[in-house]
């Protein structure tokens, strides 16, 4: 990794060792731990684990706060949860951990960094504590150009030749095309966007957009350390992956995958995305909850559709026929989705001052939680919107009488008119 774009940021040298401590002491999305690290800070909620004492009645009651706004219920306290914690001190390194990642050529990406994604704020108290990134790139490309692919690891051939030639063609188009790094269709994506960007040697831009320096073909999310390379039957993918974009995770060095950390995972793929796209899942795939968590923020999401008599295309047409995603069959398709709000802008900007000008805050949050294609619930719009429910019923009845929401399928979208 270009050595300037992780760790090189002045004055947090002590806040970056902190978030790295954290990352091995807690799990993927505790919510509880996000609260210590909100209330207290990185380097006093370290301090406070490592610290002898119980619990601390301020401390839980400022974190009772916290949760409860993000929607958390009860929660069991700050007992609880340094129980949880402080088993693992005794194999607290985070120095050691940033070293390995250093030798690899790796390092650690925290919020307090300019290069960190903007678009991890949509997941609110379950983002990330920090992100261990091994590769070539200098940042993770803004959401807006990134794409991801994700289906069965037991693909078809079916889809493996639409996976990779759907990578291939959106890395021509100028995306980035993340994946999980997994068999099947994560590997098929991974390899048909290499396969392009050594095509148009290793230049990732569209000319209609302009080619910008520096943007990966392709992005891997891993659900365990990026020390390792595994499935172990991807390695050389992998390898050839870090040599051309990147492989990240939020699980320190020497971390082992476990299916909640793939669950977890999942979420993260989804929030770095304009598109989720599922290529191919059985009924039950993992590869719905990524497009579950896609629709939750608000994203888009495309599913490719297959024989009625392929058990791979089951969890496909179960998203279609739910209404959760829409049918794509190329990256024509992909592209149109992606490029559907930054369209709608640029037509603002260019002609006259458009009705959203005189929308207050509450109002333009509210419309920009709105989902264009699908539809989405009040309770949903809340959570990403960050508004009480109240608040979002008062919001959508002004959106819907300025013409900018419309009703649709029980549920609430923007109205593409608007």
């Amino acid at each position: 990794m270009n050595g300037t774009a992780v760790g090189s940021a002045i004055g947090t040298a002590g806040i970056r060792v902190a978030r790295a401590a954290l990352t091995r002491l807690m799990e993927p999305s505790d919510l509880a731990g996000m609260a210590l690290i909100a209330v207290a800070g990185p380097e006093d909620a370290v301090a406070f684990i490592r610290s002898r004492a119980h619990s601390s009645a301020v401390l839980e009651q400022e974190m009772t706060a916290v949760l409860s706004v993000s929607g958390t219920g009860r929660w069991p306290g700050l007992a609880d949860a340094l129980s949880r914690w402080r088993p693992r001190l005794a194999d607290l390194a985070p120095e050691r951990d940033l070293y390995v990642l250093e030798r690899l050529g790796g390092g650690l990406l925290i919020p307090e960094d300019p290069q960190w994604p903007s678009a991890l704020a949509d997941l609110e108290l379950g983002a990330p504590i920090a992100l261990w990134v091994r590769g070539a790139v200098g940042r993770i490309p803004e959401q807006k150009r990134c794409i991801a692919l994700v289906g069965s690891r037991d693909s078809t051939s079916y889809g493996a030749n639409v996976a990779a030639e759907m990578a291939s063609s959106l890395v021509q188009r100028g995306f980035t095309v993340v994946s999980g790094g997994a068999y099947g269709i994560d590997a098929q994506a991974h390899r048909g966007a290499i396969s392009a960007a050594a095509q148009t040697g290793g230049q990732n831009g569209d000319p209609r957009r302009g080619t910008e320096e520096g943007v990966p073909p392709t992005l891997a999310v891993m659900a365990g350390g990026v020390d390792r390379f595994y499935p172990s039957g991807n390695e050389e993918l992998l390898r050839a992956i870090t040599e051309q974009g990147a492989i990240v995770a939020e699980v320190p060095p020497g971390t082992n995958p476990t299916r909640y950390r793939f669950l977890q995972r999942n979420r993260l793929i989804a929030a770095l995305c304009e598109v989720t796209v599922v290529v191919e899942a059985r009924w039950r795939s993992g590869a719905l909850n990524t497009a579950h968590h896609a629709d939750t923020l608000s994203r888009s999401v495309g599913a490719v559709p297959g024989s009625v008599y392929s058990a791979n295309s089951a969890g496909c047409h179960r998203l279609l026929r739910e209404g959760s995603a829409v049918c794509v069959t190329d990256a024509a398709d992909i592209a149109e989705l992606a490029d559907a709000v930054g369209t709608n802008l640029a037509v603002e900007q260019e002609g006259a001052p458009a009705l959203h000008d005189g929308l207050g805050v509450a109002d333009l949050l509210l419309l920009d939680a709105l989902p264009l294609r699908s539809t989405t619930t009040v309770d949903k719009l809340s959570v990403v919107a960050g508004l009480g429910t109240a608040a979002v019923l008062a919001g959508l009845g002004r959106l819907e009488l300025l013409g900018l929401a419309q009703r649709a399928n029980s549920g609430w979208k923007r109205n593409s008119n608007g």
